[in-house]
């Protein structure tokens, strides 16, 4: 289809904004590296959290949400609500001490914690695997999603998608590479208002057409299954395509209980990483750490995806045709047919600003890893400042271009996200105790990293053989998932009783620069935190409620029914009163400075 000339406006001044903000912070992004990929530690709250949030909204997640309501309603979204448990533990637990950790990416982490030859082995091999190859992973499946949306959207020929995404992804490496993380992050708060407004005018439009009818018309149209919010438990093993989410008691256990905190996931690995932590470590303090932690986990599982979903809702009634391996397309055929001018590029802006707040942010957190964790760590230590800003613009571009290729190798979507959910499972305790257990070694990690992926092949390539069930996904059966996170603990607890602990000056020093609780009594030195582990899990548990509780709020008050509505926004308030009052006693929400003046 053709665009009016009000949506190409719209289009270009969007781009124009995009290209002034990484501009106008092109001076401050090119004093060091500190300023490159953490803007300086000077990131307020709403910066950090809104740029979390924007860079989980992908050109692909209003697809993904539109797929998994058509097969399961609602309720399949608990396929990543339930991440939302991990995520808060990330926000009570751990933002505090990535913000006082006072390094530049989590893999640095690594050499703070741990010593000699295996923690420096194990820095480098991460910086390589997770700044270059994951991280091309997860842009590919992004780039791969867009692509979706300019095939359906504009009716382009399957051979020269790549050359469109080749130039999206030249316009986001020319600005993250001048601009470094604070235009990408102020950028993110553009792209996320921008992206969200389109998404909510889509909605109502919908909502409002006149095959749905409104939010009662959509009730009366839909069959029942569709909006129930949680899963049916059976004794089955499989879900049932074309009914509510059905989970056998195993699967249900296995998400609920198992995946939040035990697979590691990008943007969702447990005790926080990747690209949160750096949001984290790059806030103005420890309190804004936590808030921007809090934040983020608030708005991305409760407040962001009512707008998606009624769409995905009013795809079912306009587009039944759709078979069930293109129901995703849904959304995009609703903005081709209900989108006037002028909207239509608007919309088309927001799918085009969460595309670009997503691959700018992979594009600066992968380099971060490749230059201060491998060039400057082990190839030209020596390096200046000045030098190493100009390597960092330079590994921009060439991550673009290998993602670009890595784009070129991806068939499907879901392939990779099963591969890497099963490929890091059973690492996500190893990741939670490193902070709390002294005992922890780089050998304990360098087993849990390497484990999944030897269990991930037995399962796939050898038991599968024998028994078809060891090759279906986690909702499908989970055997094949308990299985490679028994086998990755058995190892790594193995391995770190096999092994040395880490040297006593190392973790001397890291005791004395981050002060965690748990099990660190021999190294403890000077004044412990004031928080304790029962209140922190407290305010974990009270937070989780309340988060839950606004997102059903939320969407009982959008199907108006009044008594769920009553029911959610109590408990909400109740589970708040709860978190205000424990974190009050042990000053959680308090900055390092100002503990330091109280006492």
């Amino acid at each position: 289809m053709e665009l009016a000339i009000a949506d190409w406006v719209v289009i270009l001044i969007f781009v124009g904004i995009t290209l002034f903000v990484g501009l106008y912070f092109n001076k401050e992004a090119g004093k060091d590296i500190n300023s490159f990929f953490l803007g300086g530690r000077n990131l307020p709250w709403w910066i950090a959290g809104t740029s979390m949030v924007a860079t989980t909204f992908a050109a692909d997640t209003p697809l993904a949400v539109t797929e998994l309501v058509a097969t399961s309603g609602i309720a399949g979204n608990w396929v990543w609500w339930n991440m939302l448990i991990g995520g808060m533990l990330t926000t009570f637990f751990f933002a505090k001490y990535w913000r006082r950790a006072e390094i530049l990416t989590d893999v640095e982490f690594i050499e703070l914690r741990y010593s000699g030859k295996a923690a420096s082995f194990l820095r480098g091999f991460k910086a390589v695997y997770l700044g270059m190859f994951m991280n091309a992973l997860v842009i590919g499946w992004v780039n791969v999603a867009l692509m979706t949306l300019l095939k359906v959207f504009f009716a382009i020929p399957e051979a020269d998608l790549l050359w469109y995404v080749f130039g999206a992804m030249i316009i986001v490496a020319l600005y993250s590479s001048v601009s470094g993380l604070l235009g990408v992050a102020f950028t993110d708060v553009i792209q996320f208002v921008i992206a969200m407004g389109g998404c909510i005018v889509l909605a109502w439009l919908v909502l409002d057409s006149p095959k749905i009818g409104g939010i009662t018309g959509m009730k009366e149209k839909l069959p029942d299954w569709t909006l129930h919010f949680f899963p049916r438990i059976s004794n089955q093993s499989a879900g049932d395509v074309g009914t509510t989410l059905t989970m056998g008691i195993g699967s249900f256990f296995a998400l609920i209980g198992l995946q939040w905190w035990a697979s590691w996931y990008p943007g969702n690995e447990p005790g926080g990483g990747g690209y949160i932590a750096q949001r984290m470590m790059s806030a103005k303090n420890e309190k804004h750490a936590i808030y921007s932690t809090l934040f983020f986990q608030i708005a991305h599982y409760a407040l962001r995806p009512w707008p998606w979903i009624l769409v995905a809702l009013g795809a079912l009634i306009l587009y039944p045709e759709l078979p069930a391996d293109e129901k995703r397309l849904g959304y995009v055929m609703a903005m081709k047919d209900y989108l006037p001018d002028g909207l239509r590029g608007l919309l088309l802006v927001a799918f085009f600003a969460a595309y670009m707040s997503t691959i700018s942010t992979q594009l600066n957190w992968g380099t971060s890893y490749l230059i201060n964790d491998l060039y400057k760590r082990f190839i030209k230590p020596e390096a200046t400042n000045k030098n190493l800003v100009r390597a960092s613009r330079i590994c921009t571009v060439l991550l673009m271009l290998f993602a670009l290729f890595i784009t070129s190798q991806i068939g499907t979507i879901s392939g990779v996200w099963v591969f890497i959910i099963e490929a890091g499972a059973g690492l996500g305790l190893v990741l939670i105790l490193r902070w709390y257990w002294w005992r922890i070694n780089a050998w304990s990690e360098i087993a849990a990293t390497a484990a999944p992926l030897v269990a991930y092949g037995l399962t796939k390539y050898v038991f599968s053989l024998h028994d078809p069930v060891w090759g279906l996904s986690v909702l499908e059966n989970p055997r094949s998932f308990i299985f490679i996170i028994i086998f990755t603990t058995i190892t790594w607890l193995l391995v770190t009783y096999l092994t040395a602990p880490t040297q006593q000056k190392t973790l001397e020093a890291f005791y004395k620069r981050v002060r965690p609780l748990g099990n660190w009594r021999p190294f403890e030195t000077g004044k412990r935190d004031t928080s304790t582990i029962p209140m922190l899990l407290v305010c974990w548990i009270s937070a989780v409620v309340m988060a839950y509780s606004i997102l059903f709020f939320i969407g009982h008050l959008i199907f108006r029914n009044w008594i769920e509505v009553a029911i959610y926004a109590s408990v909400s308030l109740i589970s708040f009163f709860i978190l205000k009052k424990t974190s009050d006693k042990v000053n959680i929400f308090a900055d390092e400075e100002e503990m330091k003046a109280v006492s």
